[in-house]
């Protein structure tokens, strides 16, 4: 195998023709030179210098060698700078993917920190919901995964959870929301059997899942009339009597609508908000840095933060 250290010595050789030249320019002693050059031979199979008379010059295969070294080694180095730029935090990508009602103020909010930190630091960010994104951490694909579970439900739906690192951010309340002319808007705290005769705005396949266990548990089948994540949609039908619809604490700190009333339910409905990654990528300083603002931005949330 021809390493770096061998061709730095070709490449010295053929600059500064004697070993006792070479070993002064890299910093070497003369015996030391000679060993690697040897040991250079041995591994190649043939010669690479010849002494002529109290000089040496290189072979043909030695020239080769010395010739190829320079753009190797000029390769090398530029990997050896990148990636300590990298380790760094001069430089780095970090691919993110979140479900959409957290990129109201959890991670936007992280990731302008980020970047005011790190500002050569790029963050590469895409929208999913779990277990979306937990499966694309697990191919791959990104880096870091914020997502949430409800009470009785597993994060990454049945995905092996080997290998995963595991920060959950937030533990917050999902509460009703209904038009403020509703008759059980005036109670401070509303039943899940009062709501048994309503139509239903349902979000995401998971939050849906999380409707319909609820509403079971209440011993009713929800009707769901309408189906939107988009939450600022969400609380617009809602405001215009078409249902009413659960909303989980990140959305009723972030939007409001003057025409819908948000309840507390009983029994208490919450979820968890989570970033996953796994125990390789963490030991990335660019993974680490951002996984740490995602932290920092969940204890300033309004919910409850988790550690």
């Amino acid at each position: 195998m021809i390493d770096a250290a061998g061709l730095r010595v070709m490449r010295a050789i053929a600059e500064e023709g004697s070993f006792t030249a070479a070993a002064l320019a890299l910093g070497y002693s003369q015996p030391a030179v000679s060993q690697m050059v040897k040991r250079l031979e041995q591994r190649t199979g043939t010669v690479l210098v010849e002494k002529v008379g109290r000089s040496v010059r290189l072979t043909e295969a030695g020239a080769v060698l010395a010739r190829h070294a320079t753009p190797v080694l000029a390769a090398l180095d530029a990997a050896e700078e990148e990636v300590a730029a990298i380790a760094g935090l001069r430089s780095g990508r970090v691919r993110l993917m979140a479900f959409p009602s957290s990129s109201v103020t959890l991670v936007p909010r992280a990731l302008a920190a980020v970047r005011a930190e790190h500002p050569d630091l790029s963050v590469q960010f895409a929208e999913a919901e779990p277990p979306e994104s937990i499966a694309a951490l697990r191919a791959g694909d990104v880096d870091l995964a914020v997502a949430f579970s409800y009470e009785g439900s597993d994060l990454a739906r049945g995905e092996d959870p080997e290998g995963f690192v595991v920060h959950p951010l937030i533990d917050e309340e999902v509460r009703v929301a209904l038009p403020r002319d509703h008759p059980l808007a005036v109670k401070e705290t509303v039943s899940m059997t009062d709501l048994t005769d309503e139509d239903w705005i349902a979000g995401c396949a998971r939050c849906r899942g999380h409707l319909l266990k609820i509403a079971h548990d209440a011993g009713f089948a929800p009707k769901v009339a309408f189906e939107t994540e988009d939450y600022v949609a969400v609380q617009g039908f809602v405001a215009a009597g078409l249902g009413v619809a659960l909303i989980p604490d990140l959305i009723r700190a972030a939007t409001s609508n003057d025409d819908v009333v948000i309840r507390p339910l009983d029994p208490k409905s919450r979820r968890r908000i989570h970033v996953v990654t796994t125990e390789d990528l963490l030991k990335v300083p660019a993974v680490a840095t951002t996984l740490e603002a995602l932290v920092a931005s969940a204890a300033a949330a309004t919910p409850s933060a988790v550690s």
